[in-house]
């Protein structure tokens, strides 16, 4: 993490550049931990329960797209170099997940949503914001938001097709990982947000989950 901090300006657009390309283009992302479907079956899957799948794992690769972006955009403001690089390695745990959604969404002969770049932008924003505000909005933000991914990654998990266990295996380490994320952020000083806020962020939630799950 040190020797980031060290690039020059250059060098950090150029590295920002390959974030943008490794999380938007299909297949370009590579996962550092091995997939936690990877011993399992394929089984088979009526036409209906695949496209219900494929729509499920659609979302939660895109909601990997927009953790990406706010990552990102925390990051670059952020006050405080740990918090920097707390950022940083959440992005890399969340790359995991993105690879992993994008493998399963292949699996499934399925596609990622025509919509992430504009979720990304949108994310990315919100993210420089919150950091620009200060590191106990950032990461309160960011307990806040795992903790609306953790609900969503539950709810999938339970309306998936029974047979489709390789999704279900995946899910269920992202929702382990985005629970440690946002304690992480919580013992890092991150402010709780007040109901009303968290009420606001599960609506915008609902928008990208509506609107993903066949576009």
């Amino acid at each position: 993490m040190a020797m980031r901090r060290n690039l020059s300006r250059t060098d950090n657009l150029i590295h920002q550049f390959d974030t943008v390309l490794r999380t938007l283009v299909p297949r370009a992302a590579q996962p550092y931990r091995p997939n936690p479907a990877g011993k399992l079956a394929e089984e088979p899957l009526d036409e209906q329960e695949r496209r219900h799948a494929e729509g499920l794992m659609r979302i939660n690769h895109t909601g990997e797209v927009c953790a990406q972006a706010l990552y990102q955009g925390q990051g670059m403001t952020a006050k405080l170099p740990q918090v920097r690089g707390q950022m940083e390695e959440a992005a890399q745990e969340e790359i995991d997940h993105l690879a992993w959604c994008d493998q399963r969404l292949q699996e499934l002969e399925g596609r990622t949503s025509y919509l992430n770049p504009l979720f990304y932008a949108a994310s990315f924003g919100i993210g420089a914001t919150a950091g620009a505000i200060g590191d106990k909005i950032s990461l309160g933000f960011v307990a806040a938001t795992e903790d609306q991914v953790g609900k969503h990654l539950e709810e999938h998990m339970k309306t998936l097709p029974q047979a489709d266990k390789r999704s279900r295996a995946i899910l269920k380490q992202m929702a382990i990982d985005e629970a440690h994320h946002a304690q992480l952020a919580l013992e890092a000083g991150g402010a709780r947000f007040p109901a009303p806020v968290k009420l606001g962020m599960s609506l915008m939630s609902k928008v990208m989950t509506k609107s993903v799950y066949r576009v």
